[in-house]
């Protein structure tokens, strides 16, 4: 088994899919990861203070992400070995396409272009299951290493978040990994990106 680490996702952030789209290239490349992709809903980090946790709404209420983070833990848990693809379809449907992914048709659609059958997976999404697997992995990842946003890695009690610049980096990754383990340093931000 490989160095093993966890990443959160929300389909809706642009740097999430940076490093999403890194580590699924890294995993394809034969990379030594054991990599474990773990929901984090925005729209509960966005919830109004004294509103219901959006896994306790109703779906018209859920807010724009939650939908395609369904899908998401769909694929991921009832169909793993096309999980990378779904999981690459669905970032892409909002951040190459520019598509909402608050509608089912664009997220069946996602799922369709990668050989899943949809109604397999809106079965999976609508069971309850992955509703009630995105409040624990959320609620995880907030009281246990207080993750606030996406992507942030994650390597046994170390975590942190990271925004890469371009997308599908295998060299990025491989360095943010090396940083990861460096605990004495809490922050490193620039002020302005140069470009």
């Amino acid at each position: 088994m490989g160095r093993e680490i966890a990443v959160t996702f929300d389909y809706r952030c642009p740097f999430a899919y940076n490093g999403h789209a890194a580590v699924v290239a890294a995993v394809r490349g034969g990379a030594d990861l054991d990599v474990r992709y773990s929901a984090f809903s925005l729209d509960q980090v966005h919830a109004e203070e004294g509103e219901p946790p959006v896994w306790e709404r109703e779906p018209g209420a859920w807010g724009t992400g939650v939908l395609a983070l369904l899908y998401g833990i769909a694929v991921r848990d009832v169909f793993p070995e096309q999980f990378l693809d779904a999981h690459l379809a669905l970032f892409a449907a909002r951040h190459d396409k520019g598509l909402k992914l608050g509608r089912e048709d664009v997220l069946r659609d996602a799922v369709t272009s990668i050989g899943l059958d949809a109604d397999a997976v809106a079965d999976e999404v609508w069971s309850g299951r992955p509703l009630a697997t995105l409040a624990t992995e959320h609620t995880e990842a907030v009281t246990r290493w207080g993750v606030w946003g996406v992507p942030t890695f994650i390597e046994g009690e170390d975590a942190a978040f990271v925004r890469f610049m371009e997308r599908g980096r295998v060299d990025d990754l491989e360095r943010m990994l090396d940083l990861l383990e460096w605990s004495r340093l809490n922050e490193f931000k620039r002020p302005r990106v140069p470009r």
